[in-house]
């Protein structure tokens, strides 16, 4: 039987065919093309620390390099990169048990009509406490599934579980969310 690929799928067999063979350019590309999702991920699963999502994602490439050999399908690259760097953040999260200030960035508009009010930002503030309160494995768990949007499969994959068990676990933890927010 014949399939059909599409040129995207094959661009990407193609590049993880350079890149293991060595092709630094190749590995830009792979680099370049999924970043800014890993760092979006790390992002949620530090508790929004920046420096520490940076330094997450910046630890998972040299993983990537080294055994981007083992990974067999083209298509599995994305969410097998996100997981090296889920992992490193939820590490790395762990190392650094420490309070933190929430920072709220104020944007400065020059234009606009009306003063940046920091009452409208409420939710935000409250959703972010909510998520820092939680365990990086918690945090994980979530950024995966609403910011990488991972399936419950691909979730039970990462996280060495069923994919029943990680519905469950899921569910759980959005109950825990909706509490805390007053939304439940």
């Amino acid at each position: 039987m014949v399939t059909m690929t599409s040129s995207a799928e094959q661009g990407s067999a193609g590049l993880m065919r350079l890149a293991v063979d060595g092709d630094e350019i190749a590995f830009a590309r792979i680099v370049d093309a999924h970043h800014a999702d890993m760092s979006s991920v790390c992002f949620v699963v530090t508790g929004g620390d920046l420096e520490l999502t940076e330094e997450a994602v910046q630890s998972a490439w040299p993983i990537a390099w080294r055994k981007l050999h083992t990974v067999r399908d083209p298509g599995r690259l994305r969410p097998w990169l996100i997981s090296i760097a889920v992992n490193e953040a939820r590490q790395l999260s762990r190392r650094r048990r420490r309070g933190r200030v929430l920072e709220i960035s104020v944007a400065l508009d020059r234009s606009a009509t009306t003063p940046w009010d920091p009452g409208s930002h409420v939710g935000d503030i409250d959703l972010r406490n909510a998520l820092a309160a939680m365990s990086p494995d918690d945090r994980a768990l979530i950024a995966l599934r609403y910011i990488a949007g991972f399936d419950s499969t691909e979730l039970a994959r990462v996280l060495h579980m069923s994919p029943s068990g990680t519905r469950a676990r899921l569910a759980r933890l959005l109950g825990r969310l909706r509490s805390e927010l007053g939304d439940g």
